[in-house]
């Protein structure tokens, strides 16, 4: 609980002023790569799930595998996760990665646990101007179609993929080996699968079908727009959205 209550406070005094217009300004990507079986990671979860409170956040947890060796095998890591996070890492032009980190819109990173320092970077991506626009409607056979729209004449990437994340949005799992072993973790938005499902250029507005059903049954989603660096790793998060 101590180690709680610091980030509760900070949280506050970021957001909790504008909450109530939050639905008025576009989603930042909060990414954090993280372990069960990580002694460090468990303060930067919790702060996971603080974010997870805020409209204008999509705070999203993939679990890597590397930490599987040490005595607990974590049971949702994924070699996609960290397939992608090292994907980051090479695009941030570093071949190391570490849990917990934060990738913050694509473009920052930071160590997880660093509260005021996330805080000071999704400030930063709020500050940007809007540049697309992403919408969803409901289609006549029950399934949702997406539109991507340019909001502005600035600059976009050339190549942006349309991409589905599905994850769970809650789970809690108690720990009985490794460093975190005596623990019982709560993960936020714990990342189960990203989908690509289109490729935009930026140029004119565009329609995709979504799948039908978008997510399983316990499970939600999310559609991110994001560029798609040289090399084809990840790069900015030009937008994203909820979907239901």
């Amino acid at each position: 609980m101590r180690a709680v209550l610091p980030l509760i406070l900070i949280c506050a005094a970021w957001f909790g002023a504008s909450t109530a217009t939050a639905q008025q300004r576009p989603v930042t990507v909060v990414e954090l790569f993280t372990s069960q079986g990580c002694s460090s990671c468990p303060p930067a979860d919790a702060l996971l799930g603080k974010l997870a409170e805020y409209d204008d956040i999509l705070p999203l947890a993939l679990h890597v595998d590397y930490w599987d060796y040490i005595g607990w095998k974590d049971t949702f890591a994924n070699a996609a996760n960290t397939k992608r996070q090292k994907a980051y890492a090479y695009g941030f032009g570093t071949r190391s990665i570490y849990t917990p980190q934060m990738v913050i819109g694509g473009i920052d990173q930071v160590v997880g646990s660093h509260a005021v320092k996330v805080m000071d970077l999704i400030h930063r991506q709020q500050a940007k101007p809007q540049r697309v626009v992403l919408l969803t409607t409901r289609v006549g056979n029950g399934g949702q179609r997406l539109r991507i729209e340019r909001m502005t004449h600035l600059g976009l990437p050339a190549q942006m993929l349309v991409q589905i994340v599905r994850f769970l949005p809650r789970a809690q799992v108690d720990i009985s080996r490794g460093e975190n072993a005596g623990l019982s973790i709560t993960s936020t938005n714990v990342v189960t699968d990203i989908q690509s499902v289109g490729v935009w250029d930026g140029m004119e507005a565009v329609e995709f079908e979504l799948p039908s059903p978008i997510a399983p049954d316990g499970q939600a989603s999310a559609i991110i727009l994001q560029a798609a660096r040289k090399g084809g790793y990840p790069g900015e998060i030009l937008a994203a959205i909820k979907v239901e």
